[in-house]
C-alpha cells in the first residue's frame, strides 16, 4: 500500500535524523575527552559508519546481480557527498579548512575515483582489480596514522579530568543507539524509496544515482548538518573525505568480490557519472587547498552543478 510504504519512509528518515544527532554529540564527547582532531574523528570512525549504509545496499545489490545499481550507489554518493552535502553546508555557513593533511587526504580521495575509472574503462572491473580497491584504503590508513601521531604529544599534555562512569555509559549509548539507528533508519529509507521509485516508474540506475545515492547518503548529510549547526565543521570534512575514498575502495571493492561476474560499467558512467564527480571534486579539493575554506560561492557552483546532474538524469 502506497500509504504505508510513505508512512516507513518518514520513520526510516526520522531515525536518521535522531540517530545522527545522537551518534555526532558522543564523537564529540569522545573527540575531547581523548584530544584527538575532529578531522580525524570525523575521517575515521564517523566515515566508516557512516559509509555502512553504500556498502551494505551495493554489496547486497552487485551479489544478487545489480551490478549497475551497485556501481550508481557508491558512484552517486560521492558525487552527492561533495555536491549536495558540502554544497548545502557551506552556504548555511562557509567551512574553513583546518585539516594540515586536507590537500592529502583530497587527493587520495580523486586518485582513487581516477584509478576506479582506469579500472572501468574497459566496461568491467574484475576480481583483482577489486582486490586492489580494497587494498587502497590502507594508504588513507596511513595518512590518519600519520596525522594522529603528530597529535599525540599535544594529546599527552592535555589533563584529563576523572573519569565519569555515568558519563561514558550515556555516551556509549548514544554512539551504539545512534550509528545503529542510522544503519536501520537507512535500510527502511532505501527499500521503501524503491517503492516509491517503482511506483512512478523511475528506470533502475537513474534510481541508484539518485533516490539510493541520497538516501545512502543521508547519515553524512545529517553528521555534516549537526557538525555545522554544533560548530564542528571539521568532522564534515572529514566525515566527506574518508566517506568518499572508501565508497571509492571498500565499497566498489567488495561489490566486485560479492559479484559472479565482477562490476559491470555502462557507458553512462564512464561518459557521464565519472566526470561530473572528477569535475565536483576539483572544486571542493581546489577551494580547500587555495581559500582555506569552502565558501558560499563556492557552495551554490557544487549546487548548481548537481542540479543539472539530476535534470540530465531525469
Amino acid at each position: 500500500m502506497p500509504i504505508l510504504t510513505f508512512g516507513l519512509f518518514f520513520i526510516g528518515l526520522t531515525m536518521i535524523v535522531k540517530g545522527g544527532d545522537w551518534f555526532l554529540d558522543s564523537i564529540i564527547w569522545i573527540a575531547e575527552k581523548t584530544g584527538i582532531s575532529y578531522g580525524i574523528i570525523g575521517a575515521t570512525v564517523v566515515s566508516m559508519a557512516t559509509t555502512l549504509p553504500e556498502l551494505f545496499v551495493s554489496s547486497v545489490a552487485s551479489n544478487e546481480g545489480f551490478t549497475d545499481m551497485a556501481v550508481g550507489n557508491a558512484l552517486g554518493s560521492y558525487i552527492c557527498n561533495i555536491a549536495f552535502i558540502i554544497g548545502i553546508c557551506a552556504i548555511i555557513k562557509p567551512i574553513k579548512v583546518r585539516d594540515d593533511y586536507f590537500g592529502v587526504k583530497g587527493a587520495l580521495m580523486f586518485g582513487h575515483l581516477s584509478i576506479f575509472y582506469f579500472f572501468a574503462s574497459d566496461g568491467i572491473i574484475g576480481y583483482w582489480e577489486g582486490k586492489i580497491l580494497i587494498g587502497l584504503i590502507v594508504l588513507f590508513f596511513i595518512v590518519n596514522l600519520f596525522e594522529y601521531s603528530k597529535e599525540i604529544e599535544e594529546t599527552k599534555k592535555i589533563k584529563t579530568k576523572p573519569r565519569n562512569n555515568k558519563e561514558v555509559l550515556l555516551n556509549g549509548s548514544k554512539f551504539a543507539i545512534g550509528s545503529t539507528f542510522i544503519i536501520i533508519g537507512a535500510h527502511i529509507l532505501v527499500s521503501t524509496g524503491v517503492d516509491i521509485a517503482n511506483i512512478f516508474r523511475i528506470p533502475k540506475q537513474v534510481v541508484s544515482l539518485t533516490l539510493l545515492a541520497i538516501g545512502t547518503s543521508l547519515p553524512e548529510l545529517v553528521t555534516a548538518l549537526a557538525a555545522t549547526v554544533k560548530d564542528k565543521q571539521n568532522i564534515s570534512l572529514g566525515n566527506i573525505l574518508g566517506a568518499n575514498i572508501l565508497n571509492m575502495t571498500a565499497v566498489m571493492g567488495i561489490s566486485t568480490m560479492v559479484s559472479d561476474s565482477g562490476l559491470i560499467i555502462s557507458s553512462q558512467t564512464l561518459r557521464l557519472d565519472v566526470p561530473i564527480a572528477t569535475i565536483v571534486a576539483l572544486i571542493f579539493i581546489l577551494s580547500g587547498i587555495l581559500f582555506k575554506k569552502i565558501g558560499r560561492i563556492t557552495g551554490l557552483i557544487l549546487l548548481f552543478i548537481y542540479g543539472i546532474y539530476m535534470q540530465i538524469l531525469f
